[in-house]
């Protein structure tokens, strides 16, 4: 039951509706550099994001996303974010309390990162630092309140990463493109691949908390393993076909079963979910 309510957190990864995939050898150098784009959508700093998520009919807890701020560093836009994850009261064997933050750069890829777990007796951190310029990631794991320091270490990257949260907006920010992508990622201290399928199809698509059909675009992919989180096999979801973005709903497995995340809130100035013409 434990791995399986961990699933949510995985749902935040998956959610982006991208599967992991390690690629080590010489055929695949070329997927993971950097992929720059001009994009007409935008982060907009107070945008509140809520989703539930449920076992079929089941709520499990809920995914909070909200982006913090944005600021100027070396003559580029720098986004902070921000991701509560929670379970429900009540759930057998489940108190699952987590925050993701992460700061994007100017091309959507991770500048820093951190993921606090709320533990019964403690909280505990893991940072992330890339300086990509200097080609070198820092990572400090420690406990919260009292603080202490486990480990801090220094290892080469050759890329530009995408965590946990980041990827969220990264796939957000590309939404609408007919195109595939394998994106680097840093997942558990392991360097990994997202791949992810786009595609331009406008679709109808309906959520419980909008009583018309929405103009939304798909994206899907598929992972033959089982990863960290429990989630394996096919997954599939849908961005609102606007500016904006924003994610509606996704299918994702799990090892036990199937999942399901759905947009039930939002707070974003002047937005309404556009109308499926």
């Amino acid at each position: 039951m434990k791995l399986f309510f961990a699933s949510i957190m995985g749902a935040l990864i998956i959610f982006s509706f991208s599967g992991l995939t390690i690629l080590n050898n010489e055929k695949n150098a070329e997927i993971g550099k950097v992929i720059s784009f001009s994009s007409p959508k935008e982060m907009v700093v107070g945008e509140e994001l809520n989703y539930i998520v449920k076992y079929y009919l089941v709520k499990l807890g809920e995914l909070r996303f909200k982006v913090v701020s944005k600021d100027k560093a070396n003559g580029k836009n720098v986004y902070s974010a921000i991701v509560y994850i929670d379970s429900y009261n009540g759930i057998p064997f489940a108190n699952l309390h987590q925050t993701y933050e992460t700061k994007l750069n100017t091309d959507y890829y991770s500048d820093f990162f951190r993921g606090i777990v709320k533990g019964k007796d403690y909280a505990s951190y893991t940072d992330y630092f890339f300086n990509y310029s200097k080609k070198k990631m820092r990572v400090k794991k420690g406990k919260v309140n009292p603080y202490e320091v486990w480990n801090d270490s220094v290892a080469t990257v050759e890329k530009k990463f995408q965590d946990g949260l980041s990827i969220f907006y990264f796939a957000r920010m590309n939404t609408g493109k007919k195109q595939s992508q394998n994106v680097p990622c840093m997942v558990n201290e392991k360097q990994v691949f997202t791949a992810v399928n786009f595609y331009d199809e406008v679709n109808k698509i309906r959520i419980d908390a909008v009583n018309y059909d929405i103009a939304a675009v798909h994206l899907d992919g598929h992972t033959d393993f089982v990863s960290v989180f429990g989630l394996t096999g096919y997954f599939d979801g849908w961005f609102t076909n606007d500016a904006a973005a924003i994610p509606l709903k996704a299918n994702l497995n799990v090892v036990i079963g199937k999942i399901s995340v759905e947009l039930v809130s939002w707070k974003r100035p002047g937005w309404t979910p556009p109308r499926f013409n």
